[in-house]
């Protein structure tokens, strides 16, 4: 292994949707300075300090499907561009494409289940728990949920 190799600082791809989940995530912002890496989010009307942003939608938008292809489309351009080692998402569906990706590429996913969930599970969390390389609840009450789930404490 070449000394370059050995110095290359991980890339991070700190990817939410907004809201909730979107301010959960900025408090991983450290990691950014420590480490080469940048945020994705969706564009809303609020100004969001992300390097790239993606089209808004949830599951219950009759245009999920078109806006889930035309996310995907920038995910990848921004994988081949960016070229992250790791994928770090506090959910929801702007983080789906991202997760594909991570699984195809083999690189490290770490799902972080949202604060605003302490009783019950979610479909993201559900979802993604299955390829996690890291599977954090922000609740001790969530663990239960998750066959891969450790306690890490809130992030607020």
């Amino acid at each position: 292994m070449s000394k370059k190799q050995r110095k290359k600082k991980p890339k991070i791809c700190l990817v939410s949707s907004s809201g909730g989940h979107w301010e959960q995530l900025q408090k991983l912002e450290p990691l950014i300075r420590k480490y080469d890496g940048f945020f994705v989010t969706e564009k809303t009307k609020f100004e969001a300090n992300a390097r790239y942003l993606m089209i808004q939608t949830d599951l219950k938008d009759k245009f999920m499907f078109p806006k889930m292809l035309i996310n995907g489309l920038k995910a990848l351009k921004i994988w081949i561009k960016e070229k992250p080692d790791f994928i770090v998402t506090t959910g929801t569906m702007v983080a789906y494409p991202f997760y594909l990706l991570a699984i195809i590429m083999h690189k490290k996913f770490i799902f972080i289940e949202t604060f605003g969930r302490a009783d019950m599970p979610t479909v993201a969390g559900k979802m993604m728990e299955k390829h996690s390389d890291l599977f954090i609840v922000q609740w001790e009450s969530q663990v239960k949920h998750y066959k891969k789930a450790i306690y890490g404490g809130c992030l607020y």
